[in-house]
């Protein structure tokens, strides 16, 4: 399921919390190797955990940069952050900011068939509005879909300090 963190005081472990920040944040910053540059993409994104494992699902274009990078390599990283509350110190160490978050490591791949589309589509809809939606052939034949299966993960967060 995941790495470890250098500061344990601030990881996540309940599935329940994870699932929470999910839910809360809307958008996925998905990293990749274009060559040997990296490049970052923040998309919306719907999601499934199912027995702890995390998969997210993802739509655009049906050509361009995102797309050509991943079928070079379909290696990413992902990092999905919500609950973002700037605070005040007395000393300028004493700044900071909130924040709840996931990251991890998948591979992404290209949702090709129809029924597979439509299932993504109906998750990610559910996911970024909370309703249930349908979709016809034709709807989705003019987007790719990406399905991210994230084998390991990790989450955390940073609540307000105590003063």
């Amino acid at each position: 399921m995941k790495k470890g963190i250098t500061r344990r005081e601030r990881e996540v472990t309940d599935l329940k919390e994870i699932i929470g920040i999910l839910d809360r944040a809307k958008i996925v910053h998905v990293g990749m190797i274009d060559g040997d540059m990296p490049y970052v993409v923040p998309m919306n994104y719907g999601y499934t955990m199912e027995n702890g494992t995390l998969t997210l699902y993802l739509h655009g274009a049906t050509r361009g940069r995102k797309l050509d990078v991943l079928r070079a390599n379909p290696k990413v990283f992902i990092e999905i952050d919500t609950d973002i509350v700037p605070f005040e110190g007395e000393a300028a160490c004493q700044y900071g900011t909130c924040y709840s978050c996931v990251m991890g490591e998948g591979v992404a791949e290209l949702v090709e068939d129809i029924e597979g589309k439509k299932q993504a589509l109906s998750i990610f809809m559910k996911t970024q509005t909370g309703k249930d939606f349908t979709f016809v052939d034709k709807m989705v034949m003019g987007v790719t879909v990406i399905k991210i299966c994230v084998g390991e993960y990790t989450a955390k967060k940073r609540p307000m300090p105590q003063r």
